[in-house]
C-alpha cells in the first residue's frame, strides 16, 4: 500500500493560482522536481503509487502522483531529495490541516479522496464550497 508525502504550498493562494503556475511547468516537461532536505526513509513505499498532497490555505486542496525521487546536491546547499511527480494537480475534497515546517508522511487511509471519484457533480463545486461542506460532515 502506498504511503503519500504532505506539504504546505508556499505562497500559493488557490487551487486556480498553483493551475497557473503549473502551466509554465507543463511547458518544460511532463514532470517537475521539488528540492527537499531530507530523503524519505520509506522511500519504497512512497514509490508504490504515492502521491505529494499540497496545503493550500489551511486545506489539502490538491495531489501530484510521485515517478521518482532523486539525490541530489544543490549549489551552495548542500544534499537534498528532488521529488519527480508529474505536472497532473489532482484535487481532492479539502481536509483541514495545520501548518507544519517540511514534508509529512500521509497515510493512504488518511488520505482525502479525489474530488472526480467523492461523488456525483462534486467535481463541479467551487473548491470553499467543497471545503466548507466537508468541513460541516455532508461530504
Amino acid at each position: 500500500m502506498p504511503v503519500h508525502l504532505l506539504k504546505i504550498a508556499v505562497g500559493i493562494d488557490s487551487i486556480e493560482h498553483f493551475q497557473e503556475r503549473m502551466k509554465v511547468r507543463r511547458k518544460a516537461g511532463k514532470t517537475f522536481t521539488h528540492y527537499t532536505r531530507h530523503m524519505p526513509k520509506r522511500s519504497e513505499e512512497v514509490l508504490d503509487g504515492g502521491s505529494l498532497y499540497w496545503i493550500v490555505k489551511g486545506h489539502i486542496a490538491v495531489r501530484c502522483p510521485i515517478v521518482g525521487l532523486e539525490e541530489a546536491v544543490l549549489e551552495n546547499k548542500g544534499p537534498h531529495c528532488g521529488i519527480v511527480m508529474k505536472t497532473q494537480l489532482i484535487p481532492v475534497l479539502p481536509l483541514p490541516r495545520r501548518p507544519h515546517q517540511g514534508w509529512r508522511y500521509l497515510e493512504a487511509e488518511d488520505a482525502p479522496p479525489d474530488v472526480a471519484t467523492a461523488g456525483k457533480g462534486t467535481d463541479k463545486l467551487p473548491p470553499k464550497l467543497l471545503a466548507e461542506l466537508r468541513d460541516l460532515g455532508l461530504l
